[in-house]
């Protein structure tokens, strides 16, 4: 796995050098994003071929992991995935580890895309960050917020997002922007450039709760092919 590499002149980002410096490093003074940077041994495109096609998602656990017939190099690659598991539950967090084939599609009928794979922030009531890493496959893309502006912002999508509703700009109608996630969701300028999170580096994002001292980060799955299924922690 080549070793990660901060995108040029992109201060929201900060590295740090462990998993402690990973969960107690605040996100403060416009950075909000933090990354581990990691180069991790084992064979995980093994454990993706063990696998084999499944659902679009298949979750996974230690059991399944460990009862896959994989050679020395697909063993030292679980156990960073069981690792990576217990890691995140010592720290009270819930991670879920899947296999990803495709996420489903999802397109309102305002023409406005609301999946995973149209550049979002994560959202939640109570302070809360994302953690996240990607073992196998194309990895998650994330874009300076100086580069991205949220759709309900754009005049035009508004309006056909009022449109859609069928009420007047008042609190009704962002309360519908919400309930369908669209205040998320966020178009990117001309100029942008989206940067990859890399293989085997463990994330701590920020996300959109009410008070938080600095903006989310805004990510998106990756596209990718049928024959590249993603292996992905998040929590």
């Amino acid at each position: 796995m080549p070793p990660f590499a901060l995108p040029a002149d992109y201060p929201r980002i900060k590295t740090v050098h462990s998993f402690h410096e990973l969960v107690s490093t605040p996100l403060t003074g416009g950075v909000n994003a933090l990354c581990w940077p990691r180069t991790l041994s084992g064979d995980f495109a093994e454990i993706v071929a063990l696998l084999g096609s499944g659902d679009d998602i298949d979750t996974l656990d230690a059991a399944t992991l460990n009862a896959l017939p994989a050679s020395p190099a697909g063993r030292a690659a679980i156990a960073h995935l069981i690792a990576d598991l217990h890691l995140l539950r010592t720290h009270g967090l819930a991670p879920v580890l899947d296999c990803i084939h495709a996420y489903p599609r999802d397109e309102s009928p305002a023409g406005i895309a609301t999946d995973v794979y149209s550049f979002h922030a994560d959202s939640a009531p109570v302070p809360a960050d994302t953690f996240l890493c990607t073992y196998h496959g194309p990895s998650s893309e994330g874009v300076s917020n100086e580069h991205a502006l949220r759709r309900i912002d754009d005049p035009a999508t508004r309006a056909r997002l009022l449109a859609l509703y069928g009420g007047e700009d008042d609190a009704g109608f962002h309360a519908f922007l919400n309930e369908h996630c669209y205040d998320l969701h966020y178009a990117t300028t001309p100029d942008a450039v989206p940067f990859a999170f890399g293989l085997g580096n463990l994330w701590r994002i920020a996300i959109a709760y009410p008070g938080s001292p600095v903006p989310p980060c805004i990510h998106r799955a990756p596209a990718q092919r049928p024959d590249e299924p993603r292996l992905l922690l998040i929590s």
